[in-house]
This record gives structure tokens, C-alpha cells and sequence, in this order.
């Protein structure tokens, strides 16, 4: 099978925001969803968005592995779910992400005139009463690597439990790095299995995970089975909602918004080839730092012959085998192995991947007075480097440290050979030898790495020819019969996809809850009442019999 996925080289990462920014105008610019970012920017250490989301033992997100070898929902299973259907323990509330607020501007131009200068008081988004301003989606950015917000990381508890001298908050031994996050589309998606009604689903043809917004009834166990928490809740709506990999732009061949607009140009959008037998038997392995290389093992070779004729026979086109060919997630995944899958312990086979910060290493050294550049230099400061190996291979490969290690000697001695090549030196064999390389494979790495252009980074099929007419930008992108896309319900606000009206909710129903100044519309005539959507406000026309007055003495009756 096929699957679309994603590199971030943190290296260049400067935490701008503008991906977050541009992704939030383009996909969650609307009510009911003003605490939701499809796309965020941590600072790590922190606690992250929503707070502690990593902390499984209390969200009970992902797979666990049982005893006799096969995978389990860590929330539980079926009968689980049937327990708790209609009151789900295991929830992020607001606070643990943070409740929006804007301002209130109206203040500062219809003040009277004073002696003190009127206030833009902030307001709740939700409430509309005023409120005190305490988190927000990456509050820890303001403390960067401090003790107040660092304490709180999940990822540092379990280091310094592990080796109590690895992380010190101290001023000079503090350190940070931005950590771009979207939705993994994971190969061995918890929140899909996590479903009671089936609305979340794994697209066939490049397995993005979407939501069904017909099938969703607002259960929320889907929130609870992500371990990455990146399925919310549209409290408007009643509906989930999460990041859609941007799938009506991937399939005109457009990268994701994210992608577009990062600054840094750090985000990589390819294709892998997979082998969809071996998912659960990879994701099965009985030692959790195994199940990064399983990962690995699970991605196939593009270019095996053997693999490119299975291709063919499961129905993957010819344009897609090419754009797996020349995919620079492949590269950088499996090729180079300098990128690294998130949480790979949670067994969830993520799919965004992430190529660790080595700048640290490069500026501590220069500012001791050695040359940050040099090999010798930089395969020493490793080890001792402000960010622990222990920190990242937490992040990455499970607690082990050894890849996260090799992958920074490559990222190390790809940084000397090519000084030398720049400088006009004779570039120096060696130093790839000393990094499990060649000299050949380091200039193709600095060459994806650092000056790929914009074809290089972004290698994105299109859709499959028979739907291509149907799939130009000025019309949207799933408007064909039967199309998978993950709103079927209406042209407005989230809706996206054939207007067929449904039994539940119609889009004008969509239309009139999106664009509506209150919660529900009571007004509304021969309304048909979906109680798993009724936000409890009021009483919605068409919940009770109509009532009518007596014609004998005046009275009310029914």
C-alpha cells in the first residue's frame, strides 16, 4: 500500500509560528473550535498541547502489548467503551489545553474620557465573560528550558528517573528546541480503532486518517485513543475534527499548508511503499526500543523489482511507484536514517518523522572558543551536548540512545566533509568513514538537507487519472460519486464534500449552526433533533409535542 508521510528537520526550526498561523486560517478559522490547532509548535522542554499529552498512564492513549503477544487499546476495549459511552473518564478539558480568549477592543475606543487610559480587557471565546489569561498552546515557549515549565514534562521525569544527573534546569545547563507537531496518520491508527461508530477511517489509496462528519456522533473516544491528542472535539458541531494532511491540495500535487509557508523550509512531503501485512506484527514486537528498526523494516524498497510488480498487481499506478522512487521521506527515513518516527512506543507506526537538532552541539562548542565545524570536535560534544541523548531518544526511539547517536555523527560529519568541499579543501574520506558513510551519500544528504529545491521536497502524486478531472482546484477536490473525503455533508463552514442531505443533519442545518451568534438555533422550524448533538441550551424546537391552548377555558394543553 501506499502512504503518504512527512520529515521535519528541527534543525531548522526557529519556531515562527507561521505554519501554526497559516494552518489555523485555512482550517480552524471558525467556531467552535477556536482552542483547536491542527497544527502546533512545542517548545521542548515543556509540557506540550494539551498539557502532558505524552503522559499515557493518565490519557491512555495508543496500543499496549499484552502477554501473549497482541495489541490492546491502553483505554480498553469494546465492553470498555460500552461502560463509559456516555460519560468518557478519560478526556482533556479545556484547561488542559487552554481556553481561547480575543479582547476587548470596543473598550479602548468607547471609553470616556479620563485621567487613565482604558484597558483591552481579555474575554473568553467561549463564555464571552472576561478572564484571566493562564495558558495557551505553547505558554512554555515563554520559560524555554526553565524549571517553572520543565519540571512538568513528562519526558524529563522519566530521564531523570533513569540517570538523575542527565538534566539539570540550572541556567547554564538549560536547553531548548522548537518540535513542530500535526497529526501522525499513523500506519496502526489507536484513534480509528477507537471509533464506536466507524467515522474515523484510513484512507486506502494514501492512508490519511480522516473523520467522517455524517457517521460522527461526538462519542469522543477517538480523543482518547490518540496518543498524540490530535483529534479534538468541535464543541459547535458535536463532531471531531483533526488535521486532514490538507488532502484537497496533496491531490492537485500541492504540499500541505504547513508545508507551503514554513519559513525554515524544514517540512518534506513524500510517499512510502509499505507492506500492510506486516503492520500489526511490527507494531507487536515485545521490546519497545525494537520498534523503531520494525518500523523500518515494515517500509519497502521502491526500487526492488519484486516490490515494484507487487505495486502494479495491488493497483498503485505508475506515477505513484515514480513519485515513491524519488520520495525524499524515503530518503531521509530509510536511505540516510537520519529521520526519526515520534513515540514509536506507543505502537501506533507514526507517520510524520522527525530529524533531530544538532545546532546546539554547534553553538555550545563555538562558544567555548572551538571550532564548531570540526569532526573531531563534534563527535565528541555529543554525548555531553546541552540537549541529553536520553531527552531525544525518549522523543524518538523509544529510550534508546544508540540511533539518535548515529544519526547525530552523520548529521556531524555531513557537516565537516562539506566545509571541506567549500572551503576548496580535498574533502576528507575519513570523516564519512568515521559516521558509517560515504563521502557520495554525505553530499546527497547536505544536498536534501540544506539546498533541495522545491520539486525535491515535495514529491506529491496527484490522484489517480480516471478522477482527474473531477479533482482541479476550482472545484472541490472529492466532488465525484463515492468519494472518500472527510466531510460529505455540506459546501459550509467544515462541510466540504457532495451536499446529500442526511438523517441527522442537513448542511443547512451545518450552515445555520456555523454561522448562528448563538449555540442552537431555536427558531429553526421542523428541525430534526439529533440529541447526541444537543449542546443542552435551551429547548430546541421539536423536542416536545407542540403545545396548544384549549379552546373551552384557555388553558394549555397537549
Amino acid at each position: 500500500m501506499a502512504q503518504l508521510a512527512m520529515v521535519m528537520n528541527l534543525d531548522k526550526c526557529i519556531g515562527c509560528h507561521t505554519c501554526s498561523v497559516t494552518c489555523k486560517q485555512a482550517w480552524t478559522n471558525r467556531s467552535g473550535v477556536e482552542y483547536v490547532w491542527f497544527n502546533n509548535v512545542e517548545t521542548r522542554p515543556g509540557q506540550g498541547y494539551p498539557r502532558r499529552y505524552q503522559d499515557q498512564d493518565r490519557w491512555k492513549g495508543g496500543w499496549v502489548r499484552t502477554k501473549s503477544g497482541r495489541l490492546k487499546l491502553k483505554a480498553g476495549g469494546r465492553f470498555r467503551k460500552l461502560l463509559t459511552i456516555f460519560a468518557n473518564p478519560v478526556l482533556p478539558n479545556i484547561r488542559d489545553y487552554y481556553e481561547p480568549w480575543t479582547y476587548d477592543y470596543e473598550n479602548l475606543t468607547n471609553a470616556p474620557l479620563g485621567d487613565d487610559f482604558p484597558v483591552a480587557q481579555p474575554k473568553s471565546l467561549i463564555s464571552g465573560e472576561p478572564m484571566q489569561v493562564e495558558w495557551s498552546a505553547n505558554w512554555d515557549d515563554s520559560l524555554g528550558g526553565g524549571a517553572e515549565v520543565a519540571d512538568a514534562d513528562p519526558i524529563v521525569e522519566r530521564v531523570r528517573k533513569q540517570a538523575e544527573d542527565k538534566i539539570r534546569l540550572e541556567y547554564e545547563r538549560t536547553f531548548m528546541f522548537y518540535l513542530p507537531r500535526i497529526c501522525e496518520h499513523c500506519l496502526n491508527p489507536s484513534c480509528v480503532a477507537s471509533c464506536p461508530s466507524g467515522a474515523m477511517y484510513k484512507r486506502a489509496e494514501d492512508g490519511i486518517v480522516l473523520v467522517d462528519q455524517d457517521r460522527c456522533r461526538g462519542w469522543r473516544m477517538c480523543v482518547t485513543g490518540c496518543p498524540y491528542k490530535k483529534v479534538y472535539f468541535n464543541h459547535r458541531t458535536g463532531k471531531a475534527e483533526k488535521c486532514t494532511f490538507c488532502y484537497p491540495r496533496v491531490e492537485v500535487g500541492q504540499p500541505t499548508v504547513c508545508s507551503e509557508t514554513c519559513v525554515g523550509r524544514l517540512r518534506y512531503i513524500g510517499l512510502f511503499l509499505y507492506d500492510a501485512d506486516r503492520v500489526t506484527e511490527a507494531a507487536s514486537v515485545a521490546d519497545e526500543k525494537e520498534l523503531y528498526a520494525a518500523q523500518l523494516d515494515v517500509l519497502l524498497d521502491p526500487n526492488d523489482p519484486d516490490v515494484i510488480a507487487a505495486a502494479r498487481r495491488d493497483g498503485i499506478a505508475e506515477d505513484w511507484i515514480s513519485a515513491a522512487q524519488r520520495s525524499p521521506v524515503y530518503a531521509l527515513a530509510k536511505d540516510y536514517r537520519v529521520a526519526l518516527p515520534l513515540h514509536p512506543e506507543f505502537r501506533t507506526m507514526p507517520m510524520v518523522w522527525y530529524v533531530p537538532p544538532l545546532s546546539p552541539v554547534v553553538d555550545a562548542l563555538a562558544e567555548t572558543g572551538h571550532d564548531g565545524e570540526d569532526v573531531d570536535n563534534l563527535f565528541g560534544a555529543i554525548d555531553a551536548m546541552h540537549i541529553p541523548i536520553e531527552y531525544l531518544a525518549e522523543l524518538f526511539t523509544a529510550g534508546d540512545p544508540a540511533p539518535v547517536r548515529r544519526v547525530l555523527q552523520k548529521l556531524s560529519a555531513m557537516r565537516a566533509y562539506m566545509r571541506a568541499i567549500n572551503l576548496g579543501d580535498v574533502p576528507d574520506e575519513s570523516i564519512a568513514t568515521a559516521a558509517g558513510s560515504t563521502g557520495a551519500e554525505l553530499a546527497a544528504l547536505y544536498r536534501l538537507l540544506a539546498i533541495a529545491k522545491y520539486d525535491e521536497r515535495y514529491v506529491i502524486p496527484t490522484a489517480y487519472e480516471v478522477e482527474g478531472r473531477q479533482l482541479e482546484e476550482i472545484g472541490c477536490s472529492l466532488d465525484y460519486d463515492g468519494g472518500p473525503g472527510m466531510y460529505e455533508s455540506g459546501p459550509f463552514g467544515e462541510a466540504s464534500g457532495r451536499p446529500t442531505p442526511v438523517s441527522v443533519e442537513t448542511f443547512h442545518a451545518l450552515k445555520d449552526r456555523q454561522t448562528g451568534d448563538g449555540i442552537a438555533d431555536p427558531e429553526r422550524k421542523r428541525t430534526q433533533i439529533n440529541l447526541l448533538n444537543w449542546d443542552g441550551q435551551g429547548m430546541p424546537t421539536g423536542i416536545f409535542p407542540p403545545r396548544h391552548r384549549d379552546s373551552t377555558d384557555g388553558r394549555d394543553g397537549s
